[in-house]
């Protein structure tokens, strides 16, 4: 792409406005400019109120990937790439998934994760070579996060995806974004013109943060990953998640901690099955027949217990 299409692009993009708010940044105090990012912030969820019905249709394709051995995968350049990852590296610790269930790839590979890897994000093939490499199929969901809605990497990748006739995703900040069309699910969060004119780290960074938090989490509760509002497939893998198992426990039963903790140790350290053998009385097989009957689910162990 030329420099002369891509200025053209770039004027058309509402995040690459100017905020006639902030066009005396420069001369403000501390206190005045971080109000002033503070007041633009508060307009980023509104923002994500209209693509609410998107998001949980997008919800819903990860749920039915998950179920049938799919993973979800976030793709993205720069901030949209990083807060990919980010997500994702926290799903296992909170849902105790495999790490390769939900996986992120990020424009330059590792080393971008850090700093920038020039002119990665401006090749479609290479986000075709990163999916080919884990072996991306039509059983996953591809998510194309770009703030932009125009970064190459991430059109190549949705071009590719729906080529396999994989679900396809697109997260992006604006409109006239070419990613919108590439992808079967378009979910664009308009939040408008930056504090600092083109920072889409900021507001349009917030808001892709806020809409991935929603995809894993709502697609985790759908996968029975939660019972009532608690981590109950959580990982305990250190002192504080294994203070924070017992209090789940003991907040899902109202049982004390002594309980808890000896409901964890017979079961694991697994809350779900801790929760099921204080509150149903049965021993460990029967908790565990139950939950695998379930699906997972505490509260249809539960309820088919009673």
């Amino acid at each position: 792409m030329s420099q002369t299409e891509l200025l053209q692009q770039l004027a058309s993009m509402s995040t690459e406005a100017r905020n006639p708010a902030s066009a005396k940044l420069d001369q403000l105090n501390s206190l005045a400019i971080v109000s002033l990012i503070n007041q633009a912030d508060h307009a980023v969820a509104s923002a994500i109120t209209p693509c609410l019905p998107k998001v949980a249709r997008a919800v819903d394709a990860i749920v039915q990937a998950f179920a049938s051995g799919g993973r979800l995968i976030y793709l993205g350049a720069g901030t949209s790439g990083r807060l990919g990852i980010l997500d994702a590296a926290e799903c296992p610790p909170t849902f105790s998934v495999p790490a390769n269930q939900v996986v992120a790839l990020i424009a330059g590979g590792s080393t971008a994760i850090q700093r920038a890897v020039e002119g990665a994000e401006d090749s479609p093939e290479l986000a075709v070579a990163e999916l080919t490499a884990i072996n991306f199929s039509q059983h996953d969901v591809l998510v194309g996060i770009a703030a932009s809605g125009r970064t190459p990497f991430v059109m190549g990748a949705l071009a590719y995806g729906r080529q396999l006739g994989a679900t396809t995703v697109a997260i992006s900040c604006n409109a006239s974004g070419p990613i919108l069309a590439a992808a079967d699910i378009a979910i664009c969060a308009e939040t408008g013109p930056e504090v600092l004119t083109g920072s889409t780290r900021m507001k349009a960074g917030t808001a892709q943060k806020m809409l991935l938090n929603m995809l894993s989490t709502a697609a985790m509760v759908r996968s029975g990953k939660v019972y009532q509002n608690l981590m109950v497939d959580l990982h305990a893998s250190n002192q504080k998640l294994e203070a924070r198992a017992v209090r789940i426990v003991m907040q899902a039963t109202d049982c004390d901690s002594v309980t808890a903790n000896a409901a964890l140790q017979q079961a694991g350290m697994s809350a779900k099955l801790a929760i099921l053998l204080v509150l149903t009385g049965q021993d460990l097989a029967s908790c565990q027949q139950a939950l695998a009957a379930s699906k997972g689910f505490v509260s249809q162990a539960l309820e088919a217990g009673q």
